[in-house]
């Protein structure tokens, strides 16, 4: 059995959005080496629907930060929402994105990266809405995914549980921020490779030593 890179992150992290590139790179690069899986986990989950003005200054300030430490960009249809919060029309909830990745990935567990970027993309680069089913049209195209089956099960009770079903993995993970990965290397052993923002080399590096740790460990 291959080591199992764990992914945990949220759609609406631009930290994990800054990250995407450098997963994609690993996604490609440990292809052979690694099984991966990404997880959402249920950032912003609101009892009662909270308007996209109340993160709208925090994320002002923050997302320039992210563009020069990653190198991605924020696009102008995302960022019109948050230097226009009194005109926006945005409730953030991690809820339908995380459904959305677990109807995905369960076509195309070999692509669970990819998608979890294409997530990333539509909303901070494109400008999606997540929480609104027509948000996902270009994804599910772009994914040759049939459209009907898909937004059955995205609007399904069972496709919404397995989803929180991942929220409690990612909570019993004890993981507290995002992004974070992890290497599963058994079913108890688990190695911490980054918890936030960690560039490709850094990331890799770690990768490799732990992939060393477990080779002499079993040879």
């Amino acid at each position: 059995m291959k080591p199992l890179l764990i992914y945990c992150y949220d759609a609406y992290c631009g930290w994990c959005y800054g990250f995407s590139p450098v997963m994609k790179t690993l996604a490609i690069d440990f292809r052979s080496i690694c099984q991966f899986e990404v997880l959402s986990g249920g950032m912003i989950l609101p009892d009662k629907p909270v308007h996209i003005s109340v993160t709208a200054e925090y994320i002002a300030r923050a997302y320039p930060t992210v563009e020069i430490s990653t190198g991605v960009k924020f696009g102008e249809d995302y960022l019109w929402h948050i230097r226009n919060p009194a005109e926006s029309d945005w409730f953030p909830n991690s809820e339908k994105p995380a459904i959305a990745l677990c109807v995905l990935k369960e076509i195309f567990p070999d692509r669970q990266v990819e998608i979890a970027s294409g997530l990333q993309y539509a909303l901070h680069f494109e400008g999606r809405d997540l929480t609104d089913d027509e948000a996902y049209r270009q994804l599910i195209k772009d994914f040759e995914v049939d459209e009907f089956e898909f937004y059955q099960k995205l609007r399904s009770e069972e496709y919404k549980a397995k989803a929180y079903e991942e929220f409690e993995l990612v909570k019993r993970f004890q993981v507290n921020g995002y992004p974070t990965l992890m290497m599963q290397a058994d079913e108890t052993k688990f190695y911490l490779i980054t918890r936030g923002y960690t560039n490709y080399e850094a990331t890799r590096d770690v990768i490799d030593k732990v992939l060393i740790t477990l080779t002499s460990k079993y040879r």
